[in-house]
This record gives C-alpha cells, sequence and structure tokens, in this order.
C-alpha cells in the first residue's frame, strides 16, 4: 500500500475510485489513469482505490501507463491479500485496510469520492447509495438519478414526459423473451430498418449491434443479453448525432451547456463502437464546436439542461442528441459518468468551452463537497 494516511496541510483528500464488476471495467481503468496524470496534487491528495471484477476494493499503485487501454493491453485490477473497508455512517470515517490475521489499518478519512465506474454496480445508482449511507461526499449525481439514467427504458420515459422527443423503440424484458420471443421479434419487425440492439443498462458501446436484416435479429438480442436480460432495440435514425456537456452550477445557479460536439466515425465502423472509441483513434474526428446552425446548438444546449433538470442529475452528465436532414432533434440517452480521458468527448466540449481537462477535475471535485449530505 503506497497511499499515506495523512494529508498534507493545505489539501484536500479524494478516494478515485475505478475499475469494478461490469463489462467496462477497463474504459473505468482508463479513465482513472487520465485523472491521476492531470490531477493537480497540489490541491488534492489522492488515494487510489480500484475494485477488481469480483467486487474486492484494494489500494491500487498501477501507474497511469499500466492502467492506459492499448493495442495488446487490456487494464485489469487484481486482488491481493487485501480489502479496502468504506465507513459506514457518520461515528467513524476512516477508511480502513484489512488483511487477514491482522489487525485492521487505518488509511485515514476522505473528504470526498470521485467515481470513475462506467456500467452497472458504479455508474448505476448501487455506489452512490453506499456512499450515501457512508455520509461520503462525492462527484456525480445521486441515487435516483444515477439508476434512472443507467436504464435506457426509464431514460426515455423521463425525457418523454419532460416534453423532449425520442425515436421509436421496443423493450425486450427477460421475462418476455422467455415466455414470447416470437411476439418480441414481431413488435420490432414493426420498426424500420436498421434497428440497433442494446443492453438495457450498460454503456461505452458494449453490446451494441447494428441489425440491417431481421433475420440477424435474435442473435443480437442474444449477444445484448449477455451484458444485460433488459435489452432495448432502436429504431435507426438518419441523423447526426451531437452530444453537449452539462456542468452544475455552484449553490442556487442553474446547470451550465458546453458548447456542442460531434464525432464522426470513418472507415469499417458502422457506429461508435468500443473498438472505434479506444482502440482505433484514426476511425474518429471529434469536432468542436460542431458545424451546425446556430439556432441547432442553441436548441441542443437548452435541451440539454432541460433533461440534465428532469432526470435529477448533478454534477455532471453529457446528453446526446440526433439531428435529421430537416433539423428535427431527438434526445438519445444520458450519460449521467461519461468517458473522462482527456479526449473523451465530455472533457473535449469543455475544453473548447474554456475550461481545461485539470480545471474540470477541480471544479468537479469542488461542486462535490459543496453539495450537502442526506436529503436534497
Amino acid at each position: 500500500m503506497t497511499a499515506s494516511n495523512q494529508t498534507q496541510p493545505g489539501r484536500r483528500r479524494v478516494a478515485l475510485v475505478f475499475g469494478g464488476r461490469s463489462s467496462e471495467h477497463p474504459v473505468s481503468c482508463a479513465t482513472a489513469a487520465s485523472v491521476l496524470a492531470a490531477i493537480d496534487t497540489d490541491r488534492w491528495d489522492v488515494v487510489p482505490i480500484g475494485i477488481t471484477r469480483q467486487g474486492q476494493w484494494v489500494v491500487s499503485t498501477a501507474t497511469p501507463e499500466e492502467l492506459t487501454i492499448g493495442a495488446g493491453h487490456i487494464p485489469e485490477i487484481t486482488g491481493g491479500e487485501e480489502n479496502v473497508i468504506v465507513p459506514l455512517g457518520s461515528t467513524h470515517t476512516d477508511f480502513q485496510v484489512v488483511r487477514q490475521g491482522l489487525p485492521p489499518e487505518v488509511l485515514g478519512e476522505v473528504d470526498v469520492v470521485f467515481p470513475l465506474l462506467h456500467g452497472p454496480f458504479g455508474e448505476d445508482g448501487t455506489l452512490q447509495g453506499l456512499l450515501e449511507m457512508a455520509d461520503l461526499h462525492y462527484v456525480g449525481c445521486g441515487v435516483a438519478a444515477s439508476a434512472l439514467m443507467m436504464d435506457k427504458h426509464h431514460m426515455k420515459v423521463v425525457f418523454e414526459s419532460a416534453g423532449l422527443e425520442v425515436g421509436p423503440y421496443v423493450v425486450i424484458t427477460d421475462r418476455r423473451w422467455r415466455a414470447d420471443r416470437q411476439g418480441a421479434l414481431d413488435e420490432v419487425a414493426g420498426l424500420q430498418l436498421p434497428v440497433f440492439v442494446k443492453p438495457a443498462r450498460a454503456g461505452s458501446s458494449m453490446g451494441i449491434t447494428r441489425v440491417d436484416d431481421l433475420a440477424e435479429l435474435e442473435a443480437a438480442v442474444e449477444a445484448a443479453r449477455e451484458h444485460d436480460l433488459k435489452v432495448v432495440v432502436e429504431e435507426g435514425i438518419d441523423a447526426r448525432e451531437l452530444e453537449c456537456a452539462v456542468l452544475d452550477g455552484h449553490g442556487a445557479d442553474a446547470p451550465r451547456a458546453s458548447t456542442v460536439g460531434e464525432i464522426v466515425v470513418s472507415g469499417d465502423h458502422g457506429f461508435y463502437d468500443f473498438e472505434a472509441k479506444y482502440l482505433d483513434e484514426s476511425s474518429t474526428t471529434l469536432s468542436a464546436p460542431a458545424d451546425a446552425p446556430e439556432h441547432v446548438i442553441e436548441e441542443i444546449r437548452r435541451q440539454a439542461v432541460v433533461a440534465f433538470e428532469a432526470a435529477g442529475c448533478e454534477g455532471l452528465s453529457r446528453v446526446d442528441f440526433f439531428v435529421t436532414p430537416d433539423e428535427r432533434i431527438l434526445i438519445n440517452e444520458i450519460n449521467t459518468m461519461p468517458g473522462f480521458t482527456p479526449y473523451s468527448m465530455y472533457p473535449a466540449l469543455w475544453a473548447a468551452s474554456g475550461i481545461p481537462y485539470p480545471e474540470l477535475i477541480d471544479e468537479l471535485l469542488t461542486l462535490a463537497l459543496e453539495r450537502p449530505l442526506g436529503l436534497r
């Protein structure tokens, strides 16, 4: 264990939590690598805590280079003899390290947690619930918003209730797939091809298949079910995908919307899949600000804030939209813990809007410390 249990004067202690039990484990590690390399260590005393795929919490000694995704290298948090224990309640606030047969070792108090986990058991409200029970400040959305926005089905219901337009879709629950598979396939057949078959509660384009022929649909649903037994099938829309980053306001200030950006995918990638995002950078071009009419840009920025507030988001979120050739705007999704490397869309949009990556990290941690604990 390399982390000191003593914070230097003038610095606040932040627990950087990454890895996790979901299929997005490597993406979370890559995000942590970027934050570790950029965070202002004059202001923040960092305790890196990795979570293995089995859910064990350990103090990580990995370098940013070891946590970065690269050709032939997928980072992984591995377990050991130690377990990091999170304090529960407000009377005992020290994190502890426990090893079998030895007395607990005090890791020290933590002022704020920066959870850099993507997908289930991290971005879906489960970790947020643990941190709420522990009376710990943390970056990002709370329990309800995290859970709702992790589920692409419930997300769309929230958007529709806020008066935002979504594209046609079909939900296939596990019960329906087992009880009436053909009925589910027939309902999807009512959508226009191509369709995109997605796990309802996964991200980073994991388990997504583009289907151009209904003969491929059943296999695509089974592929999505490997990540989540609940599946959402969305009608493909002839549109550009434009994205907007939202950053919470201080106190009673309104949330802030960044400029709007666009990712253009080229080469052999039919859409912005995992390989295009993390392994084949030459296949993508990020444009920020996007080349779009000013009134479209401003309407997307307005709708991004509406979606952020309708979902009850806090801290940060990236909101993705479709814009059709006739300038119809449809909301696609919110990511409550978007990709957070310096080259990911969320930080890139704020860099284009005047907030560089290290300052964005500071801003998010400051917002988390300002936010009251408990019900709010």
